[in-house]
């Protein structure tokens, strides 16, 4: 009989870890149905009809990020046959708060507490047989990392597969409290499974809204309870979500009572020592800047740098002699046997010039991406990135933006359109619309191979360029929460911010590898299907023009002259204040509104544009700054849930970007002593006098 578990917990529970253990190779990874939440399914070890669903990691079973939508409505209607809850060990009062929420669900539940070495070095005490039967619930120690306890637990789960569904242990909440939940139980959830009664009318109560549309209650019915939860609130001076907050919390203060009990070493843990260097209000920013020097030094300057010069030279060049061998170029290898072969020309030249040339100059910056994807997930799994979110807080919170804004630029970091999805968690609407618009100016890893050619081509392959734009995002981020937040649109006070800083600790190769490997291949994937249509138009845009005869293909047309150059000559005005008047720059421009990797790829096929220092750093910070890509654009429409809004979005990151590329480049000039434009010069210095007047200004309440 097939079987379905449930793995759920916190973020850095060691989750993961464990759900590879019981696995093994017997996995794979996708995206659930709407949403770039990645889904992770595998088979037990030796079970092949027992499948186990690695949910995201939550908090709790609050609809505020796509995580925890996924999560619960997995639990909700995919009816698991049981739920293994992974618990930290070092630290049983926040993991537990999930614990309290899943035991009324009406599923069996089994509860891991993991770090169990961790507890056992502190000189923690557990009484896991007093946990347990205070919990209704099998409660097992484990350790992730050594695997000790692990087979029991996978043994546990599969035994309360066969128990029957109901709701583990009910802990009552106060009179008030219960009062409401009676009332709504009564009058709208007669025609709910049993077992789930209690779970929905806690998030009725909660005006839980994804429920409230769920169940399609009619609005008498609405108002009717709308009364009595008013009186609760009323009654207790707190909202409904912080009346089961804290009704939660007593809960498990009072399961604690007996069953835990922390050792004074909790206070001079490694984790607490290291802390004190890289978290010290003074030297936290500057060891991160030399941390993402670092990173960036490896991926681009070192390792990924070597790499890729090897590949662009050997591979995708004329090849390369090794030893006494001749290694031949794809390109030469593929001309002769097109020619062998007697390939028109015309098919020839769009595989080697145009999807070869295109997808091949996105994918020789391959080792350079998985290099970086290498070092931000060491930094992510051993600690150090929740660390971040921590230091920046404070400089965010300063400027007007959300603490929680973080977790969204952290996602973007990978990708703009997780990061976008990620702002559903921060409660205040006018935060989140602030941080919709300014995650993308995080460097994605879509801009990696961008920022990487600017570096390679014009800088001799600085990692300090490299660093200075995802400098420049921070600081873009900044400027514009304390410009944008001084606006009526987006006044008020900032949401508070509250995150777990878990123990720094290494990571396991495994995790680290796997991890790294899915985000190459997606990395890989994309380059493969938007990239490659992309290049084909792209050499068709290039080698085709239009006249009184109409379209015709010339091999060796001038760039003006095409279809492609042609439009792009319509907006050279625009970008020569920037620096980068010319046709290959304004096409790559275009182009990267589509994907940011496509504007490598214009330069592969085209040949990089002959730019100066300052005019290639001010098109990359342009093209990094501006409106993100497509699939971003999408994303910012959903979220915004209004064309108004999202065209603001995009109007405001495409004017906030010209600016500051216009400041850099002809106030660059006029500093270098070049010949600078008089009139540039001016509007620039007006620019930046506003902008300075603006931050100067105080802040709307």
């Amino acid at each position: 009989m097939a079987l379905r578990i449930a793995l759920i917990g916190n973020p850095n529970s060691g989750k993961t870890t464990l759900f590879n253990l019981l696995t093994g190779e017997n996995q794979y990874v996708g995206n659930w149905p709407g949403v770039t939440v990645e889904k992770k399914e595998g088979k037990l070890r030796d079970k092949e009809n027992i499948t186990i669903t690695d949910l995201p990691g939550i908090y709790s079973l609050s609809p505020y990020s796509p995580e925890e939508i996924v999560a619960r409505n997995f639990l909700l209607d995919e009816n698991p046959d049981v739920i293994l809850n992974i618990v930290d060990g070092t630290n049983l009062e926040r993991n537990l708060y999930l614990t309290t929420q899943l035991l009324e669900l009406g599923i069996p539940v089994v509860i891991a507490v993991n770090m169990f070495e961790l507890v056992r070095k502190r000189g923690d005490k557990i009484d896991f047989t007093l946990l347990s039967q205070r919990l209704g619930c099998r409660v097992i120690p484990i350790s992730a990392i050594t695997g000790e306890g692990v087979n029991k637990v996978a043994d546990a789960a599969i035994l309360a597969t066969h128990e029957s569904r109901q709701v583990i242990n009910m802990h009552p909440f106060c009179g008030i409290v219960e009062h409401a939940l009676a009332h709504i139980e009564e009058a709208v959830l007669k025609e709910i499974p049993l077992n789930l009664q209690r779970w929905y009318s806690i998030k009725i109560f909660e005006r839980d809204m994804y429920v409230l549309e769920k169940l399609n209650i009619s609005k008498d019915a609405l108002n009717s309870l709308e009364t009595s939860i008013r009186e609760a609130e009323k009654e207790l001076d707190d909202s409904t979500e912080g009346i089961i907050a804290n009704e939660r919390y007593q809960f498990i203060d009072q399961i604690k009572q007996g069953a835990y009990q922390r050792s004074a070493y909790y206070d001079m843990t490694p984790s607490n020592k290291i802390d004190k260097l890289l978290t010290n209000r003074f030297l936290a920013l500057p060891i991160f800047a030399l941390i993402m020097f670092f990173v960036y030094y490896i991926s681009i300057s070192l390792v990924g740098g070597w790499t890729t010069k090897w590949i662009n030279a050997t591979l995708l060049g004329k090849g390369a002699y090794l030893g006494s061998h001749w290694i031949q170029g794809l390109p030469l290898v593929l001309s002769n046997l097109f020619t062998k072969w007697n390939v028109s020309a015309i098919l020839s030249d769009l595989v080697i010039k145009g999807i070869l040339a295109g997808c091949g100059a996105v994918l020789s910056f391959l080792p350079q991406m998985f290099t970086l994807f290498v070092c931000i997930t060491f930094l992510e799994d051993c600690g150090y990135m929740s660390r971040i979110a921590f230091i920046l807080d404070k400089l965010f919170r300063k400027f007007g933006l959300s603490g929680k804004s973080f977790i969204p630029f952290l996602v973007a970091s990978g990708c703009g359109v997780p990061g976008i999805m990620a702002t559903r968690t921060i409660e205040n609407e006018n935060d989140r619309r602030l941080t919709i618009i300014t995650t993308t100016f995080i460097p994605c890893g879509a801009k990696l191979p961008m920022i990487a050619l600017i570096s390679a081509t014009l800088f001799g392959g600085s990692a300090l360029v490299a660093l200075s734009a995802y400098l420049v995002g921070i600081l873009a981020i900044i400027i514009s929460g304390f410009i944008l937040k001084k606006s009526k649109s987006f006044s008020g006070n900032v949401a508070p911010f509250v995150m777990e800083l878990p123990d720094y600790r290494l990571p396991r190769f495994l995790n680290l590898w796997r991890t790294v490997l899915d985000r190459t291949l997606s990395y890989i994937k994309k380059a493969g299907s938007i990239i490659l249509i992309s290049s084909i138009l792209l050499w068709l845009g290039t080698k085709f023009s239009g006249g009184s005869n109409g379209i015709a293909y010339t091999p060796n047309l001038a760039l003006e002259k095409s279809l492609l150059g042609r439009l792009a000559s319509y907006f050279l005005f625009l970008f020569k204040p920037l620096g980068f008047g010319n046709v290959r720059a304004v096409i790559a421009t275009i182009m990267g509104l589509i994907a940011k990797e496509e504007i490598v790829a214009v330069f592969g096929v085209l040949d990089i544009a002959n730019m100066s220092m300052l005019a290639g750093y001010s098109f990359l910070i342009f093209n990094l700054l501006c409106a993100p890509c497509v699939a971003a654009m999408a994303a910012i429409k959903k979220e915004m849930y209004s064309w108004k809004w999202t065209l603001f979005a995009i109007s405001y990151q495409c004017v906030f970007a010209y600016c500051v590329s216009l400041i850099i480049f002809q106030l660059g000039k006029f500093y270098s002593g070049a010949r600078a434009n008089p009139l540039g010069v001016t509007v620039s210095a007006v620019i930046l006098g506003i902008l300075t007047y603006w931050l100067s200004k105080e802040r709307n309440k």
